[in-house]
């Protein structure tokens, strides 16, 4: 790799600047920290977004067998469990996990753009061959 004199970055190095033109329609006042790229995201954020609610079934389980919980309705203790474990982790997976969704959306986002861009390709091949 050799570096350009004027900035001293390698020639070879990808660009790394967001598009502004891009952005520019879907970002808000209330996006002000970047969204940073990972290669997986989509799993990470179904990783955690399955820890948040294992976590919020033991925290509820154990309220429930404490007694500060009603353990059941009717026979339905462990889909009650369960219910209430969904209901509790969605707001907090909502708040604890944003930056995991923005990275796994902008991640999607970017795959789709591509396919389309493939999709303009082959129509327009396939124009031209006609």
């Amino acid at each position: 790799m050799t570096s350009t004199p004027e900035t001293g970055t390698p020639k070879d190095a990808p660009d790394t600047a967001p598009k502004a033109a891009e952005g520019a329609a879907a970002a808000t006042a209330a996006d002000t920290a970047p969204v940073r790229r990972t290669p997986h995201a989509a799993l990470r954020y179904t990783a955690l977004r399955l820890g948040v609610f294992a976590a919020c079934f033991v925290v509820v389980a154990v309220l429930a067998y404490v007694g500060v919980l009603p353990e059941a309705i009717g026979r339905a203790n462990p889909l009650w469990l369960l219910m209430l474990a969904m209901v509790v982790s969605a707001p907090l997976s909502l708040v604890l996990l944003r930056r995991q969704r923005d990275e796994m959306s902008v991640q999607i986002a970017e795959r789709v753009d591509r396919a389309k861009q493939r999709l303009a390709a082959n129509q327009s091949q396939e124009d031209g061959a006609a």
